[in-house]
């Protein structure tokens, strides 16, 4: 069979100070790049209060359903992993299935993520502190000190090197793991007999099934990130071998860590009641107070802070990867492609990630304060995110079908998987913007879709001003490195 991912390096870009540490990390340091980017001890404490809105008792049938549906996004990341190694990732395999310009256009909907994403480590963990604490929520700027120290927090672990920086978020990702399956099943054993399969059917909602429609739309976004394992292909180990697996590692993992503890909260608050789980101010800490006592509330508050220092390590990680590949093809992120010549990680790239998440973060949060101005800088995230998935969903579609003549094209895997969950991103991108969410949030959502449209325009320049680096856009890299002996 021929090799169809042969390195294939842009001219003019081979140099050394453009490769990363190939064969740094293996499969369960990979896996927990992914796995915390979900941060599930956030999606505890906090997030899972969108689900709740609507899915009241069944929210954990909600959150059950989302993890199935990622699944299926996590379909084309596993084929294309074993066929190319690119710290681009969605980048790469768009450009390699689509041409560049498809990779140009999925980059550009990355970087609405890239951009976005971040304000739920910075302002996220501002506002999770700023309320614990009496004395900050009364200052009105306190969230500020907080927000710079998880941002200098993930860029500093990134930037001096991948494997110290994945080894602290696999051992801490480990013990995020079993403490909240261990406290989850202490509180489902303490709730006895009140624990109920209800939680799994449309009674709670009264069997309207668009209330819980809506609720997984929430929850596929507590998911979003499980693909990230990718970002560091060019640095893991056997990488078209291990890369797939960690996958779905992250994908198991980050499954047992929210729906259990979804189930848990659920019936420890009271499925009848779960009208008020919303309403209320961090609902997860209460459960684990009423339940687990002190001891259990002061362990979540730990294990909640600690999940977002990991997701903004995994962040600036993805993030990083992703503008440096683009980079290294000549693509938006030229100027920043280079490599630190120590620790072998694309230090331009987090300097510079430093720099604008600074910015456009502050100011988010000074106009709208910290926790409206996540929530606006999210609605674009989780619009464009889902906008990546679209198209690398249809570049392995198309890229399959070019290569039948070296290896077969499966239908099932790689035609109806990837329709469904485009199909079911449409979906979820249409309800996510209409009707519109209430003010301030709708002019984030109408700045998504502008942003979607404007993804066109910049793939059409690329394509018509530089086609010479649309030919070599996402071509597999380091893979010799990579794959190690």
């Amino acid at each position: 069979m021929a090799d169809v991912t042969a390195p294939v390096p842009p001219a003019g870009h081979a140099e050394l100070s453009t490769e990363l540490r190939g064969g740094s990390v293996g499969v369960w340091h990979a896996a927990f790049q992914s796995f915390s980017y979900v941060a599930p001890a956030g999606d505890v404490a906090i997030l899972l209060v969108g689900t709740a809105l609507f899915a009241l008792g069944a929210t954990p049938l909600a959150v059950l359903i989302a993890w199935l549906i990622y699944g299926l996004w996590i379909v084309v990341p596993v084929e294309f992993s074993k066929r190319i190694v690119n710290a681009g990732s969605y980048y790469a395999y768009s450009a390699r299935g689509l041409g560049g310009g498809g990779g140009v256009l999925a980059l550009w909907y990355w970087m609405g993520e890239n951009l976005t994403g971040p304000a739920f480590g910075v302002l996220g963990l501002g506002s999770f502190i700023f309320l614990l604490s009496s004395t900050l929520a009364h200052t009105g700027w306190g969230w500020v000190p907080v927000a710079l120290i998880i941002l200098a927090y993930g860029v500093v672990l990134s930037y001096i090197g991948i494997k110290p920086s994945l080894t602290y978020t696999m051992w801490s990702g480990f013990a995020e793991v079993a403490f909240l399956v261990i406290t989850s099943l202490v509180i489902i054993l303490e709730v006895g007999h009140r624990n109920t399969l209800s939680v799994f059917t449309l009674a709670p909602v009264h069997g309207q099934f668009r209330l819980l429609f809506l609720a997984v739309i929430f929850s596929v976004l507590d998911f979003t990130g499980l693909g990230v394992s990718t970002t560091v292909s060019e640095e893991t180990r056997n990488s078209k071998r291990l890369i797939p697996r960690a996958l779905w590692i992250g994908w198991v993992l980050a499954g047992v860590a929210v729906v259990i503890p979804a189930y848990a909260l659920t019936v420890g608050w009271g499925v009848s009641h779960m009208s008020t789980y919303a309403s209320s101010p961090d609902p997860g800490l209460i459960v684990y107070q009423h339940y687990l006592g002190t001891i259990g509330w002061v362990l979540l508050v730990v294990f909640t802070i600690n999940s977002y220092l990991s997701y903004m390590v995994a962040k600036v990680n993805a993030v990083t990867r992703i503008w440096f590949s683009a980079g290294r093809d000549g693509i938006i992120f030229s100027r920043i492609k280079g490599v630190h010549p120590r620790f072998r990680t694309p230090s331009q790239a987090v300097v510079a990630f430093l720099v604008v998440i600074l910015v456009i973060n502050m100011v988010a949060g000074a106009l709208l304060g910290p926790i409206n101005g996540a929530l606006w800088l999210l609605t674009i995230a989780g619009v464009s995110i889902i906008a990546v998935h679209i198209v690398a969903n249809t570049a392995l579609t198309v890229f399959t079908i070019r290569q039948r003549k070296v290896e077969r094209f499966r239908v099932l895997l790689h035609g109806v998987v990837p329709t469904v969950a485009t199909l079911i991103g449409g979906t979820v991108i249409f309800y996510s913007v209409n009707p519109l969410p209430a003010s301030p949030f709708g002019s984030a959502a109408i700045f998504a879709l502008l942003w979607l449209v404007a993804g066109f325009v910049v793939a059409a320049y690329y394509v018509r001003r530089h086609p010479e680096r649309m030919s070599l856009a996402g071509r597999s890299r380091g893979a010799e490195s990579a794959e190690g002996t």
